[in-house]
């Protein structure tokens, strides 16, 4: 049986997501809510042997936004549509690719959406991952990579493909923007020759390192982790730490950073206050405080956007989104083979 604390967390993450990022978006549109839900294009195409390896395409057409989109829509170039990248939330436990945050919004700003299911951690303990994390971290990549393969035949611009993800999705989605290129150019596997980067990463109240000593640090009364390792105590996660140290140093988004990184943006649903218990530990904006300051010592454009954060630029998140897909990522993808 799962332990009540993983499975008491997981739902509530799929409801504190799904609600707050209806919260953010700045969506205000009455038909865009009442709107039919859009079907994907493409639905569970295969992009692993797993069953949970598989994702959903939905095919944007002109852009038809304009008058709800603050800085303009972002049409296809000879290149083809932009693209949103979406991973779900669930704690890594749970969850499902359906209804991605802001498809309807994406669709019509003429940006293509995939959503992605991945092998969760449950899926990862029996088949003998250690640690069971790797499992939804590098379907996440292999998915983007599988994506970016089919860019002529789904008409996707590969050079402008944007990361979105919520809670463990906002981790991964987190990871996938600050690793290292992940292509191998000397792969023998088209998939695999392809680039793991992006134009940009927006996440929703994403964990941002898998210390447990730092995340106390952050955040005294915090729990969450330790599942990610197959753990269900937060005292034998502290225990283990130096032993589990170099795979979390190399796998936090907040040990990954440096100033070749991605423009990000980082939401939360409440203010931080570093080194204070946290009604909702897993989604405390103390996560967001020390990458928001990493990332702009790197000098990587950040936007930390909570109740009450001063400078935020885009007060409309999908602007962010927008805004940053109309400039090509050329220079940071690797040569075509």
């Amino acid at each position: 049986m799962m332990p009540r604390m993983i499975t008491w967390s997981a739902t509530r993450i799929w409801f504190l997501c799904s609600g707050m990022v209806a919260m953010a978006s700045g969506l205000t549109d009455p038909s865009l809510q009442a709107a039919e839900y859009p079907q994907p294009t493409k639905v569970n195409v295969a992009y692993g042997l797993h069953a949970r390896q598989v994702l959903d395409f939905y095919q944007a057409a002109a852009p038809t936004l304009s008058a709800n989109v603050t800085s303009g829509e972002t049409p296809p170039t000879s290149k083809g549509f932009p693209l949103m990248f979406f991973i779900h939330s669930g704690g890594w436990m749970s969850g499902d690719k359906a209804r991605p945050d802001f498809l309807e919004l994406a669709l019509r700003s003429g940006v293509s959406v995939v959503s992605i299911n991945y092998r969760l951690i449950p899926d990862a303990t029996a088949a003998g991952i250690k640690p069971a994390v790797k499992a939804p971290l590098e379907d996440a990549a292999t998915a983007l990579q599988f994506v970016r393969s089919r860019a002529g035949e789904w008409n996707i611009d590969k050079t402008r493909i944007a990361l979105c993800g919520a809670s463990a999705g906002g981790y991964s989605a987190l990871w996938l923007a600050y690793h290292d290129d992940m292509a191998d150019p000397h792969s023998d596997d088209p998939v695999k020759r392809e680039s793991t980067r992006a134009s940009c990463v927006m996440t929703f109240v994403p964990q941002t390192t898998l210390d447990p000593q730092l995340m106390r640090e952050w955040i005294p009364n915090n729990n969450y982790g330790p599942h990610a390792f197959e753990l269900y105590n937060f005292d034998d996660f502290l225990k283990r730490r130096e032993e589990l140290l170099p795979f979390i140093r190399a796998n936090s988004p907040y040990s990954l950073i440096t100033r070749d990184d991605p423009p990000t943006y980082l939401f939360y649903g409440t203010p931080p206050d570093m080194g204070q218990a946290q009604q909702d530990p897993p989604h405390s904006a103390n996560f967001g405080v020390k990458v928001a300051e990493k990332l702009q010592a790197e000098g990587v454009e950040c936007e930390f956007n909570f109740p009450g954060a001063p400078g935020v630029k885009h007060p409309q998140i999908f602007d962010f989104f927008l805004h940053h897909l109309k400039k090509p990522l050329i220079s940071k993808l690797p040569a075509p083979k």
